[in-house]
């Protein structure tokens, strides 16, 4: 199974380099850092760990993440995501991406496990959509985090459309919608290690996301009914 990791990243040069050491090289073939343009030095800092960097001007998460699946290799069948900012655990990637291949899942989502205080409103449109789409499709789900691994061939047919923050979400929906085996395994999870949050670092930033990602949920719905 040939995976690829794909990194999207804003403004994450304090961040990016020890997040790249930290990632098993034995299990992906590559790993793509997509820099949503970035004002410092992120990408010459992932380059020099060995990723692979590709460029998205286009502002926004999903634009960021697309930017990475346009990038990857015509062989690859994993296509795995991580957030840039240090707060997921690359060492637990062998975890997300076992479901895979012992082939009982076609999407694994990384159930983030909360170390410390965390405010309930940073999360609470995910355990919304989380709920909706348990409810509509049957899947039983507890979160929607950015940390997880689809297999390519589903991916190019889910058709993604958002760009912004409603890229996790939109996958999710269109998957369940599909019939795909959703799998959900525990990771951690912490504060982000540097930087800024781009989303939900303030409760007017989580309420918008939030917003974001019901609507985009219902969008993606109507997109695969």
């Amino acid at each position: 199974m040939k995976v690829t990791l794909i990194i999207p990243a804003l403004d994450e040069a304090e961040v990016i380099g020890g997040l790249l050491g930290r990632v098993p090289r034995d299990a992906v073939s590559e790993v793509i850092v997509a820099d949503n343009g970035s004002t410092d030095a992120t990408a010459a800092v992932a380059a020099g760990r060995g990723a692979r960097v590709v460029s998205e001007r286009r502002r926004g998460y999903g634009a960021a993440c697309w930017a990475g699946v346009r990038a990857l290799a015509p062989d690859v069948d994993v296509a795995a995501f991580l957030d840039g900012d240090g707060s997921q655990h690359p060492e637990e990637l062998p975890r997300v991406l076992e479901p895979l291949r012992r082939g009982e899942a076609d999407l694994v989502l990384g159930a983030r496990q909360f170390a410390g205080d965390h405010p309930l409103h940073a999360s609470l449109g995910t355990w919304l959509v989380a709920a909706l789409v348990s409810r509509r499709y049957g899947v039983r789900l507890a979160d929607i985090g950015p940390f997880r691994a689809i297999r390519v061939d589903l991916l190019r047919r889910l058709r993604m459309r958002d760009r912004a923050f409603g890229w996790p979400v939109e996958m999710v929906v269109k998957a369940a919608a599909l019939g795909a085996r959703i799998v959900e395994v525990p990771v951690s999870h912490a504060p982000r290690q540097g930087g800024r949050s781009k989303v939900s670092g303030t409760l007017g930033g989580s309420v918008r996301a939030g917003y974001a990602f019901l609507a985009t949920a219902l969008r993606a719905a109507r997109d695969v009914s």
